[in-house]
């Protein structure tokens, strides 16, 4: 370790004492803070129900009697006493998951603008954004791990795109139609399969509705957020509530705007909304290119412009003890490539997705069944890379490649109730999962070639069976206990054998003849957490696990030029499982002047894959020649899937203090700290891994404004690979916003509440290159930008 990682680490713990030294005065002189609470549905499928202000769990209250009407009785949601409204700015802890969570409520959501999901948590301890094109590509990174190692759900479907499968690719999940995220920081695996072995990242919206529509009525305001329903036959009034959201900004004159609508009555609730997004090159503080001045720029990052667009349509209706649901979903996007061979190549990507999803709940009159809840999805997934064949001719602008995603997956859940084991309270929960994926990457480019496109079509299924035991010793000490089995059949074509050096155009034959190959793995999971509350709020938490990934189609069958990562990826079909091996432990406080999150973790893979670079070159269709070949270097760097052991650590660390009174208001002070550290049995570096971060700010709030100013100074990264990684530079991202919300008299304009606010990025207007990125040599993170936004409800 580095000495100026050594002193991070002095900061980031002569920060916390500094913290819990000033805790005793806090909790001295302030009396608590009522916070809101914190819904959590992503880490386990045992669901604890309470309402919470930014979405309430379904509750359809049985009316008729039963066998078992105290168990009736006891579940029966009345009419709750309205929710304190959210606070905005509070840090959201949760405390009663054994899984690691960071949560962005909606107002966090709103007010932070991101337009992808690795944009928005770009900034979160122990977790980054790939930033391949940043505004447009940037798929979340947890822990230093990435693609195929993170899962990404929406509305507890897969985002069913191919975000995994280069980094070039976006992610058809967009943070402007999202209520709230959810990341599981670490294995997710146990509820979401082998693609979830380093966490999951989970949005949730109400494009299918799980509670009727409140309308605002006096004197009680619900802000037009979903409460729990009413009975099914209570027949209530209709209603509609109707939000919009615009924004602009300065950085890349962009500009955004949507609508969305819930409507109710009559146990049906309907949801829409329609969202669009265009964005120009966006501005950046100096020269991009590392290693090539000759270009010119004009201070804007070339080829990064973009645009998008989407909309849904979803309903739900209400029966007794459930609902069942559905939505239709179109997501569309055109996005510019920044860097050389994307400026050189006009290169952009024209990508579309239809997703259709149902969804349901039902609570059964029964002493056994609490609950049973299911999930179905469908997705068609298609993109074009355009770009030129030639960029000195205009006239070769034509598709480069095609991809296609045709993917369907399915997933029921049971909950059952609690029963006394004598020694404990124990809540078990049931899952079954299946899915079927049908992958194509074609090129219309060197048709005859033995390694046209990336890889021949493939497809996958999967199947899997898990269980969830919660354990409820006391009040204050829980378990967890989980396990899954998993089936996962991979079949597609792959050369018989592709030597590290060939030559086509001098023997054709250098490639062995396309080899059908139909594998078979059974990963196996499991995992067991405890939770134990300490005085003073205090939660410590202990989780194990013991996780197998299948590798990826990708991982199996690539034999061709992958431009996104630079390389000519080479498939491995020999390929085992890749098991990781994991503990972690947690303090955390939720309640309280001070809210803070401490966490530490170490990961020991085995037969972790990864893309050994072996310093060969290839031009992507006829030839990879080694570095003493005269025509060496080529344009693509030569990568194969290759298993070796590894060892991923680290710690995060993030808090909130109120110091006190101010104003009318409250103010305080905020830190982060987050370090990872990646690297194989022999000492060398896992490549692309997230530099240790250190950041503080100051903040206030009172009950209509919330402003903050916060600076994360990142590290430079020198802990590199061997071959094709350099070193990135430190910098430090300072930030500020200012909020407004009120409530509004409906005779203005019809509006019952506005949000306004101005949000500045990078006002040093640093040179900030993601250490993380394939790009970062030749892409810079956007530079100084003012970003202002109006959200209105009626």
């Amino acid at each position: 370790m580095t000495l100026q990682k050594k002193r991070a680490l002095h900061i980031g713990g002569a920060s916390w004492l500094l913290l819990g030294a000033m805790h005793g005065g806090a909790l001295a002189d302030d009396p608590p803070t009522q916070l809101p609470d914190i819904t959590v549905t992503a880490p386990s499928p045992i669901q604890r129900h309470r309402t919470a202000p930014t979405r309430a769990p379904v509750h359809v209250v049985r009316a008729a009697p039963s066998r078992n009407r105290e168990r009736a009785a006891a579940v029966q949601p009345t009419q709750a006493a309205p929710a304190p409204a959210p606070q905005q700015g509070v840090l959201p802890v949760v405390t009663d998951q054994f899984a690691t969570v960071t949560v962005v409520p909606n107002e966090e959501l709103r007010r932070s603008g991101g337009a992808t999901l690795g944009d928005l948590l770009f900034s979160k301890p122990g977790i980054t954004g790939s930033s391949f094109a940043p505004g447009a590509s940037s798929r979340p990174i947890i822990r230093g791990l990435d693609v195929n190692r993170v899962g990404i759900v929406e509305n507890g479907l897969g985002g069913g795109g191919v975000s995994d499968l280069g980094e070039d690719h976006f992610v058809p999940i967009d943070p402007f139609s999202t209520n709230q995220i959810e990341v599981v920081r670490g294995p997710a695996a146990l509820r979401y399969g082998s693609t979830s072995i380093g966490g999951v990242v989970s949005a949730t919206n109400n494009r299918i509705p799980d509670a009727m529509p409140t309308c605002a009525a006096s004197p009680f305001q619900s802000y037009g957020l979903p409460v729990k329903a009413p009975l099914a036959d209570a027949g209530g009034p209709s209603c509609l509530n109707v939000e919009t959201r615009t924004s602009v900004s300065s950085v890349n004159r962009g500009v955004e705007g949507g609508m969305l609508l819930d409507a109710g009555g009559n146990n049906v609730a309907v949801h829409a909304d329609v969202y669009g997004r265009t964005t120009s090159d966006y501005s950046i503080p100096s020269y991009p290119y590392l290693f090539d001045q000759t270009r010119p720029v004009n201070s804007r990052q070339p080829n990064s412009a973009t645009q998008s667009d989407g909309a849904s349509v979803g309903a739900s209706y209400f029966f007794q003890g459930g609902y069942i649901g559905a939505s239709i979903t179109q997501n569309d996007s055109l996005y510019h490539i920044p860097g050389i061979d994307g400026s050189d190549h006009q290169t952009r990507i024209d990508a579309h997705q239809t997703k259709i999803a149902v969804k349901g709940e039902y609570r059964p009159d029964a002493a056994a069944i609490d609950a049973v809840r299911f999930w179905v999805g469908a997705t068609d997934y298609r993109h074009n890379e355009l770009g030129l064949a030639d960029p000195a001719d205009p006239s070769t602008l034509g598709i480069r490649q095609t991809f296609t995603n045709k993917e369907q997956e399915g997933r029921l859940e049971v909950q059952m109730m609690p029963f006394n084991a004598r020694f404990a309270a124990v809540t078990t929960a049931f899952g079954l999962q299946a899915g079927h994926q049908e992958l194509t990457a074609p090129s219309p480019d060197d048709l005859g070639s033995p390694i046209n496109g990336l890889w021949d079509p493939n497809n996958n299924n999967r199947v899997a069976g898990y269980v969830f035991n919660e354990l409820k010793f006391s009040e204050t000490t829980k378990a967890q206990i989980a396990g899954r089995i998993e089936r996962v059949n991979l079949s597609g074509m792959t050369p018989a054998f592709i030597p590290d050096v060939f030559d086509l155009t001098v023997d054709p034959n250098a490639i062995g003849p396309a080899t059908p190959r139909n594998l078979h793995f059974t990963p196996k999971s499991a995992s067991v957490g405890l939770l134990q509350n300490l005085p003073y709020d205090l939660v410590a938490s202990v989780t194990a696990q013991y996780v197998e990934r299948a590798p990826k189609p990708a991982e199996l069958f690539s034999r061709g030029g992958h431009d996104a990562t630079a390389t000519f990826d080479i498939g491995n079909p020999n390929l085992g499982i890749e098991t990781a091996k994991s503990i972690e432990v947690g303090l955390r406080r939720a309640a309280g002047p001070l809210r803070f999150e401490l966490t530490g973790y170490y990961t020991r893979f085995n037969g972790f894959i990864f893309r050994r670079l072996n310093g060969n070159t290839c031009d992507g269709s006829t030839a990879c020649v080694d570095p003493a070949d005269p025509a060496a270097p080529l344009d693509l760097k030569e990568a194969i899937y290759s298993q070796r052991d590894a060892t991923f650590r680290g710690a995060e660390f993030q808090s909130q203090l109120d110091i006190g009174p101010l104003n009318g208001g409250i103010w305080g002070i905020e830190n982060q700290f987050d370090v990872v550290r990646a690297t194989f049995t022999d000492g060398s570096n896992v490549p692309r891994i997230p530099p240790v971060r250190l950041g503080g700010g100051v903040y206030w709030r009172d009950s209509n404004w919330f402003t903050r100013i916060n600076l994360v100074h990142a590290f430079a990264q020198n802990d590199i690979a061997v071959i094709g990684e350099t070193p990135t530079a430190g910098y430090n991202l300072l930030n500020a916003e200012i909020t407004y919300n009120t409530k509004l008299s409906q005779s203005w304009i019809g509006a019952r509440e506005m949000t306004l606010g101005l949000v500045g990025n990078n006002l040093l207007n640093q040179n900030i290159r993601n250490s993380v990125s394939y790009t970062k040599d030749e892409v810079l993170m956007p530079g100084l930008g003012v970003r202002a936004f109006a959200n209105l409800k009626f």
